[in-house]
């Protein structure tokens, strides 16, 4: 089976990406982490991604799909895949269907942005040793205290509100128009992000399944 797995930053769609990943025994490929192989791999097109990195440039789209088209040739994904973190644009989409590669179907986390924001910001990181915490959810046992180690938590630069907003801002303009391009294609899923993380996960299988 081959997916996409769209959903804003903070949706919960990475954590459902690894959930249907671990079922279907199929990879999840994140664009991120594919660029990275491909940096520390030193590929053709991962030296063209390293110029525009160095120079503090976004890199382009052409190159962007010669490292994800170079990742769906590797044997693993002979039986499908997850693309999790592309297409983000309809052009990248588009680039997609020219490549010849079919997709099954498109799953779409939706979670509202007030939610995000209230997730994201309440979210707490320990700087020492790396566990994560969040002040309605998984509180520590001290307030701002890491539970591990005992060093003061933090709150990343990502996950500050105005961060957030600003990155559900670009979401909306640049990668929810993605939804209508799926939807006319007759692939598209919508699920309901939900509180637990299994109730989300039991949509997103029914959503395959349907």
């Amino acid at each position: 089976m081959k997916l996409i797995f769209l959903g804003a930053p903070g949706a919960g769609k990475g954590t459902q990406a690894e959930k249907v990943s671990d079922k279907l025994n199929i990879p999840t490929i994140s664009t991120g982490n594919i660029i990275r192989e491909a940096l520390k791999n030193e590929t053709e097109m991962g030296l063209k991604a390293k110029s525009f990195i160095e120079s503090g440039k976004l890199v382009p789209d052409e190159v962007v799909i010669g490292i994800i088209n170079d990742r769906l040739a590797k044997d693993d994904c002979k039986n499908g895949f997850i693309l999790d973190g592309f297409p983000r644009t309809i052009p990248q989409a588009k680039a997609l269907d020219e490549m010849g590669i079919q997709i099954d179907r498109v799953i779409d986390i939706e979670v509202a942005d007030e939610k995000i924001v209230q997730r994201m910001s309440g979210r707490r990181v320990c700087p020492d040793c790396g566990a994560s915490y969040h002040i309605e959810y998984k509180k520590p046992e001290k307030e701002g205290v890491c539970n591990n180690c005992g060093a003061e938590l933090i709150i990343r630069k990502d996950d500050k509100p105005e961060v957030v907003l600003d990155r559900l801002s670009v979401y909306h303009e640049q990668t929810e128009p993605l939804k209508d391009f799926y939807a006319e294609k007759g692939i598209l899923k919508v699920v309901e992000g939900q509180e637990e993380v299994a109730d989300t996960t039991a949509l997103t299988f029914k959503a395959l399944e349907d």
